[in-house]
């Protein structure tokens, strides 16, 4: 239901202002971000400090969509400041940032390099928070930076794009986004049946981080190939 309702949005949304022919190069960015291994790392160790501080379903789903609806804040908020700084750049020098930045993340996946921040220092914050609304709510702030260099590919691509629509269609459009990019928090978070299961979703996500990274790469490098006019979506 969380696939059918974020896809299906985006899609009605897109027809309803008139740029349904946006569709495949909006769903191939945001999946590209969404599937970002990166995400799965810092959601399971997410997940391993709530186990251990033995939280009940009720309260999982409340600190879990607390800390989502932060991270998705604070995408919303870089997102507009990248829509301003990308919409300065020349529109081939983002197809050509797309190229090379999949190709790093093919890279950087199949090397099993790791493109996160701190992961120390990501361990230590994510178990000395409470685990309350509000601790969730401070985490997601907090660790949407250790995730930006990870999804700062994709997101500067679609900034750039977008940044040359209207301000209200740009702010639509980063909205959309962001409802893909968190898509897989929620999938994990309420398709499990419990605490356990979640865990051991998340890892096997982050155990195929490989695969993941190849598939972003390939994707973005499409985008790139696409926005130089050398491939048609």
């Amino acid at each position: 239901m969380i696939i059918f309702l974020s896809f299906g949005l985006s899609a009605t949304v897109l027809s309803l202002i008139g740029m349904s022919y946006f569709i495949p190069q909006f769903l191939t960015l945001a999946l590209t971000d969404s599937v970002n291994p990166c995400t799965f790392v810092v959601y399971t160790l997410f997940l391993i400090a709530l186990s251990v501080k033995g939280v009940d379903k009720k309260r999982l789903y409340l600190v879990g969509l607390s800390f989502v609806a932060a991270v998705y804040v604070s995408y919303y908020t870089l997102g507009v400041g990248l829509t301003f700084i990308a919409g300065r750049i020349p529109l081939e020098w983002a197809g050509y940032f797309a190229i090379a930045f999949g190709i790093y993340t093919i890279i950087t996946g199949l090397t099993e390099r790791s493109r996160t921040g701190d992961k120390k220092a990501l361990r230590r914050k994510m178990f000395s928070t409470d685990a309350t609304v509000i601790g969730g709510l401070i985490l997601g702030v907090s660790v949407s930076t250790t995730l930006l260099p990870c999804s700062a590919g994709p997101y500067l691509v679609y900034a750039a794009i977008i940044a040359r629509s209207s301000k209200a269609t740009a702010f639509l459009l980063l909205a959309l986004y962001n409802l893909i990019f968190v898509l897989p928090l929620l999938v994990i978070l309420f398709a499990m049946g419990s605490l356990r299961e979640s865990k051991e979703f998340s890892r096997a996500m982050v155990r195929h981080s490989a695969e993941l990274s190849v598939v972003s790469g390939v994707l973005l490098i499409i985008i790139g190939l696409w926005i130089l006019g050398l491939f048609n979506l």
